[in-house]
């Protein structure tokens, strides 16, 4: 046992758990970290011998524990799933009743959940945080959304909080610039206490889900841009200059650094020689299966899930594209006008993108007995997270001035801005079928929106069809709802009944 105590335990050593524990040696707390394999442990700590709170190693799991402060604070960073358990199985004989277990990896919240309620058993505590920002974002700050019991998370809020991104309290933009050893101080942290259980981790799925669609919708406008003739870094000084107005986000920012690259094999744009196809890992279509779990329509993010499965049969696409034909129709506009209009397209597809995953979490919380905190999970996406983005504030504003809100388009700045934009929308949406150019979470963005404001959908319809074929009955325009009704139908083809 050392003759000093660590105030935290990390076990994994992967690139996201030296940076995670990095932050936390930076900001003045002593940390003890294990590694699997130890030779990894070794080197680290030799690579980080002055870090203001300290870097300690243990090559046992006996040793490490023994290292901790009581109660102890375990991180675990390992693969989500069946690595997770076993390590959290190798701690459970080591730990005292109300030591904690933290994992900060990507786990299904379902998961989480069981965890918590086995380790509760063993009088062991378990928090299931989100932790978003990348690599980076560990080492530098990222948006940590810890679920758990509270009192556990009040044992880890110093440190969270310590740790997270920062954002200004009145602007609500990050604050930028840490460097080892010298993290940003003030500012207000992109860290709040979630909810019990697997508040934490269905959060960050959300916040993934999201990510998927705001991804995909960036790529749809790059494509239309593609379409009036601009050059990857013609493209690139438009996202730019985007970023520096609503649309001002990281993944706004990093797509005009992209578009601005040039190969260094060849001279020609970075993007153009990058194959397309996309990966995943699987965050995105947990997001969307759960939406269709709990019957929550998210048309947005499941669009953008079924992209990358689009472009992953690259060879089909090629052969396909021999033999299926589409416009071939030459760009006629004005440039100036539709880089605009793109701009407005991207915008309200946007906002219906994070009213989708702000609706699903609001079904979660009926679904799972949590309060959610809807204006503290916008403020902690503003910095750190891959979504990070100057238009969160107004979400944090439109949970601020209503508690209750049901659908962020109902906010009245989100209704204004989609008031404003949507000719523009509509227009970049018709251009985009005419053309040929796939704009699949532009399309279901819309759809939504019309469908959501619609007080009355062709699903009348649809419910005929259901009782006619299947007796599944259906509701009365007349009556009131509740009561259900059927139709002794004729078969098909026969004459109608008599009224």
């Amino acid at each position: 046992m050392p003759e000093t105590l660590s105030d935290i335990g990390l076990v994994g050593l992967a690139v996201m758990g030296q940076n995670l524990a990095l932050n936390i040696a930076d900001h003045g707390f002593r940390i003890s970290v294990y590694n699997r394999t130890k030779e990894t442990m070794e080197k680290f700590v030799a690579e980080n011998p002055s870090t203001p709170g300290g870097v300690h190693g243990e090559v046992t799991l006996e040793g490490f524990v023994a290292s901790l402060k009581r109660p102890r604070k375990v991180i675990i960073l390992v693969k989500a799933g069946g690595p997770t358990d076993a390590v959290i199985d190798g701690l459970i004989p080591l730990l005292e009743p109300g030591d904690i277990i933290i994992d900060g990896g990507n786990a299904l919240w379902t998961d989480t959940i069981r965890r918590e309620k086995a380790l509760a058993a063993k009088n062991l505590r378990f928090i299931g945080s989100g932790v978003s920002g990348g690599e980076e974002g560990a080492r530098f700050g990222p948006s940590l959304m810890p679920g758990g019991e509270h009192a556990a998370y009040l044992e880890i809020e110093p440190i969270w909080n310590a740790i997270a991104a920062k954002v200004d309290d009145q602007t609500g933009k990050p604050l930028m610039g840490a460097m080892p050893g010298h993290p940003i101080e003030g500012g207000v942290p992109c860290s709040t206490y979630i909810g019990p259980n697997g508040a934490g981790h269905y959060v960050k799925m959300v916040h993934n889900g999201i990510e998927y669609g705001d991804m995909q919708m960036i790529c749809e406008a790059y494509s239309l841009l593609r379409l009036a003739g601009l050059t990857p870094k013609e493209a690139g000084d438009v996202f730019a200059e985007w970023n520096t107005g609503l649309l001002d986000s990281f993944l706004i920012e990093i797509t005009a650094d992209i578009l601005h690259q040039t190969d260094p094999t060849t001279g020609a744009p970075f993007v153009d020689i990058v194959l397309d196809t996309a990966g995943q890992k699987g965050t995105g279509k947990w997001t969307s299966t759960n939406a269709l779990d709990m019957g929550v329509p998210a048309p947005t993010v499941a669009e953008a899930v079924f992209a990358r499965f689009l472009s992953a049969v690259k060879e089909e696409r090629v052969a396909a594209a021999n033999i299926l034909t589409g416009p071939s129709l030459p760009f006629t506009g004005d440039r100036a006008e539709f880089i605009a209009a793109v701009h407005d397209a991207l915008y309200c597809s946007k906002i219906c993108a994070y009213a989708q995953g702000f609706q699903l979490m609001r079904a979660a919380q009926a679904e799972y007995h949590w309060t959610l905190p809807f204006g503290e999970i916008a403020r902690i996406f503003r910095g750190g997270c891959i979504i990070r983005a100057r238009f969160l504030q107004k979400i944090t504003e439109a949970y601020q001035n209503n508690a209750t809100l049901t659908n962020l388009l109902l906010d009245p700045y989100f209704k204004s801005e989609i008031d404003r934009a949507q000719t523009n929308w509509r227009n970049v949406i018709a251009l985009a079928a005419t053309h040929g150019v796939p704009a699949p979470t532009f399309y279901s963005a819309l759809s939504y929106y019309d469908g959501y404001r619609s007080a009355r959908l062709p699903a009348n319809l649809l419910q005929s069809q259901r009782d006619f074929f299947g007796a599944h009955t259906y509701e009365r325009v007349d009556q009131p709802r509740g009561k259900f009704f059927h139709l002794d139908w004729p078969e098909p083809g026969r004459p109608q009944l008599e009224v």
